[in-house]
């Protein structure tokens, strides 16, 4: 079996130049990162009791899965994790490693998906970030990325819920009216609901922790963690 969808890796690869551009086609990304990285940081400080210091996340094996050109990988590698970032299009891990190397950090890129990651080790956190709506088969998935986790590790998964209101606002609103995305990214059919994402999860070994909805402010052109799942959302899962 294989999880990669091709035409959403020959999508993503057309505009793999744009990754590090604030003001390109994932300038939405750039807008929602500050939330997903202190999102992450806080909920590993706080579930593997680490000191909050310049480097928190330092000796925490952390693997970026779907990692795009590094928009997470990077900042987690800052934050002192030691980072293994994948993606199954070669386009975008070739920009993650220059951008990379150009800003002297050490993550080590693959081109590869969850099955196909030939590694022995297990990893403390696993990164599963607005990834599981481009894949083929979530259960699939799910389960081969549950088993690159370590027993008690975490594992976030960020995507978006199937609802008229994801389609009006992530389709309709920001790929055709507000032009923040290239029309296409998202296909509604692929969403996933947080109720079917957790019986995905818990039948590979994941209790869900936290389930927290991310909610975009238009008047301030920010995000913040909310109550309501009903667009985005992301769930923080535990190894048992």
């Amino acid at each position: 079996m294989n999880s990669i969808n091709k035409k959403e890796i020959e999508k993503f690869s057309k505009i793999a130049e744009e990754w590090w551009n604030p003001n390109g086609k994932f300038k939405p990304l750039h807008n929602f990162n500050p939330i997903r990285i202190r999102y992450i940081k806080d909920n590993i400080i706080k579930d593997f009791n680490l000191k909050i210091s310049d480097k928190p996340l330092k000796k925490i094996n952390i693997l970026d899965i779907g990692c795009g050109g590094g928009l997470l990988a990077e900042p987690m590698c800052r934050l002192g994790a030691n980072v293994v970032g994948i993606d199954a299009s070669e386009k975008n891990i070739e920009i993650a490693k220059f951008h990379a190397k150009k800003n002297k950090l050490k993550i080590d890129y693959k081109v590869a998906s969850p099955e196909t990651l030939k590694t022995k080790k297990k990893f403390d956190v696993i990164l599963n970030m607005e990834i599981v709506e481009h894949v083929d088969d979530i259960d699939f998935f799910i389960k081969e990325s549950s088993k690159l986790l370590k027993k008690n590790g975490l594992m976030f998964v960020a995507t978006l819920n199937k609802t008229l209101k994801s389609y009006a606002f992530a389709i309709i609103g920001a790929e055709y009216i507000l032009k923040w995305l290239p029309i296409g990214t998202h296909d509604w059919e692929k969403f996933v609901k947080p109720d079917d994402l957790i019986k995905i999860s818990k039948k590979n070994n994941l209790l869900t922790k936290k389930q927290d909805g991310m909610k975009f402010n238009i008047l301030d052109n920010s995000w913040k963690v909310s109550k309501d799942t009903s667009v985005n959302y992301i769930l923080k899962l535990l190894k048992i």
